[in-house]
């Protein structure tokens, strides 16, 4: 069973990202901050649920939690920070629209820090505490949303399947095709990657 938080405070706020190691598409996170009587004992590390679970608790999460912010960094700004720079800018975008934050968990070991809020980074921290769990969930459904949306528009990716990240059939569309302007061009797109023309 997982604890509710790392404070117990009635305002502590848990994030995560999602995406971090694809090679297209937006690395997005989340920022929930849920009721401290919350329980669900379904809910876990977004990575251990079947896409199914994950839908039934996105809109549970989200009409329970006290506040929850969600934001996306797209591969432009990607390319011009580093992905590092850029999961933790998501999670700053994600806290900036919650308007009670006393204290922050964060799933992982990097961070820096956000205006004056104490936090705390967490090793599988979506395994450990709830509201860090709540994150990665909305965090991973929103960005699969956003693939599966832009899957119409490049199909040949099978975006809606393998969600941006570099899969074999991923990577041979882009030997096949080349990048679009969804990829991440400061990734290493082809394990055998020469260039390409941009």
């Amino acid at each position: 069973m997982l604890k509710h938080s790392v404070t117990n405070q009635k305002f502590e706020c848990g994030t995560d990202e999602a995406g971090r190691g694809c090679l297209a598409g937006p690395v997005t996170a989340a920022a929930v901050i849920l009721p401290l009587d919350f329980t669900h004992e379904q809910l876990n590390d977004s990575k251990q649920l079947s896409h199914n679970k994950r839908m039934t608790l996105r809109p549970i999460i989200e009409q329970q939690a006290v506040e929850f912010g969600v934001a996306h960094i797209f591969p432009k700004e990607i390319d011009q920070l580093n992905i590092l720079k850029s999961s933790i800018m998501a999670m700053h975008r994600a806290i900036d629209q919650l308007e009670q934050v006393t204290f922050i968990a964060v799933d992982g070991n990097r961070f820096t820090p956000y205006g004056e809020t104490p936090f705390q980074t967490v090793i599988k921290g979506d395994g450990k505490y709830l509201n860090i769990a709540a994150a990665s969930v909305l965090a991973k459904t929103y960005r699969d949303a956003y693939m599966e949306r832009i899957h119409a528009e490049f199909p040949m990716y099978n975006w809606k399947q393998n969600k941006g990240y570099p899969t074999k059939e991923h990577r041979e569309a882009i030997k096949q095709f080349g990048p679009t302007k969804y990829h991440r061009r400061s990734f290493k797109l082809l394990p055998d990657q020469l260039s390409f023309e941009f």
